[in-house]
């Protein structure tokens, strides 16, 4: 069957509708997760190699589509050092979000949580404060008594916590990553990756826009002492809002940073560098690299129609099928025009059909290579229909399937 146009679609994408089962993904916990690309699946002579770092390793990871498209040693484990307080804040705010506990909840200061060691908010032992503050003091200042003042609140001990965040870690995809405790100090049992921890900001962004706003905040004050953010982008991009920096000796510096200019937000992962300076000059390089070479665009808003099968034995004969969510697409820039799209829809489609049921897939191509899927869902229920409805379209299946054969 030829291509055939959908309306409304940009650039022009071309949609084939192919009666035929198809496999089901699974559904993508945050936007369409395409198969990941390095810098090497790319069409040759497209855009120049990434740029060569010092860091140990490294990742760019487009926020639209969950793309890679620079990296180095990506999945090699690594001390994570302070970017551990991203998984701290992301499971506390996950608590938050279930009602288990309230920012505004009074957390009373533990002598251990005042004793540990490395950056501090300088709590006192015994002092009730805000859960609210001490998220604040880990996320803007890297407090480290903040971090276990929160698991042990959240979860009676750090250890506990601990489970917690690997539980976490499993559930968002972050396979090369454990955690023992809540600061990141070191342990032979803590570590993770460039690219987990490059995941872990893409999904705190994605579920917690509101709290997400902390990490753009240059400055913390508590208790009389004003400390710095001590990511230095905040104060030289503009276009940058976070995330969160690491360091210990055996770690290096780390630093995991997001920018966003126009509809385009890139995460950047460097660990393992040899200065505080060269982090924050290194993962600008990948944010200048990643802006000049690439571009996202949106090909079609949450729940638009991109195609209308037939339906069998049901109240209504066809059913719109849906993405249920905005579609976007990162590649090098100009190769828009070189995408190709298709839709595979099983068939037949037979009532009753559930509102959100998968029916289908919609696929993009780049020269052969799958770049992106998204499922295909029912826009709305389909009962099934009364008795001649079905015995009338059974005729037709038994027809339909006879000619099949004899074709």
């Amino acid at each position: 069957m030829k291509p055939v146009k959908i309306l409304g679609l940009a650039l022009g994408l071309l949609f084939t509708a192919d009666n035929m089962a198809v496999e089901t993904p699974p559904p993508p916990q945050l936007v369409p997760t395409p198969v990941a690309a390095s810098p090497a699946r790319q069409p040759s002579g497209i855009i120049p190699s990434s740029p060569t770092l010092s860091a140990a390793s490294y990742v760019l990871l487009d926020d639209a589509t969950g793309r890679v498209l620079a990296e180095k040693e990506k999945d090699t484990r690594r001390e994570p050092a302070s970017l551990t307080k991203i998984m701290t804040e992301y499971v506390v705010l996950e608590s938050l979000k279930v009602g288990k506990i309230k920012l505004s909840d009074m957390v009373t200061i533990s002598e251990n949580a005042w004793r540990t060691g490395g950056s501090r908010t300088f709590l006192e032992v015994g002092k009730q404060v805000p859960l609210e503050e001490l998220l604040k003091g880990a996320v803007i200042q890297s407090g480290n008594d903040a971090s276990v003042a929160m698991a042990e609140y959240v979860a009676g001990t750090e250890g506990g916590f601990a489970e917690l965040m690997n539980h976490t870690a499993h559930r968002l995809g972050m396979h090369n990553s454990h955690f023992i405790n809540a600061t990141g100090l070191p342990h032979p049992d803590h570590y993770s990756t460039a690219y987990d921890l490059a995941l872990l900001g893409r999904a705190l962004i994605h579920d917690f826009p509101e709290e997400y706003k902390w990490h753009a905040e240059k400055w913390h004050t508590y208790n009389g002492i004003k400390q710095p953010n001590r990511n230095r982008l905040l104060w030289r991009d503009p276009t940058v809002d976070g995330i969160k920096t690491g360091h210990t000796d055996n770690a290096g510096y780390c630093l995991v940073s997001s920018a966003k200019r126009g509809d385009m937000r890139l995460i950047t992962t460097v660990m393992g560098v040899n200065g505080e300076e060269l982090r924050a000059a290194e993962s600008q390089q990948l944010l200048s690299y990643g802006y000049r070479f690439f571009e996202t665009k949106k090909l079609f808003g949450a729940n638009t129609a991109l195609s209308k099968p037939r339906v069998y034995m049901g109240t209504e004969p066809a059913v719109d099928l849906v993405v249920p969510y905005d579609v976007s697409l990162t590649l090098p820039q100009g190769q828009y025009k070189q995408v190709e799209a298709t839709i595979s829809v099983q068939h037949p489609l037979k009532a009753p059909i559930q509102a959100g049921q998968q029916l289908g897939v919609m696929r993009a191509t780049l020269n052969g290579q799958v770049i992106m899927e998204a499922p295909l869902v029912a826009d709305k229920a389909i009962p099934a229909g009364n008795l001649w409805r079905k015995m009338a379209d059974g005729v037709k299946l038994k027809v339909q399937g006879f000619f099949n054969k004899a074709s």
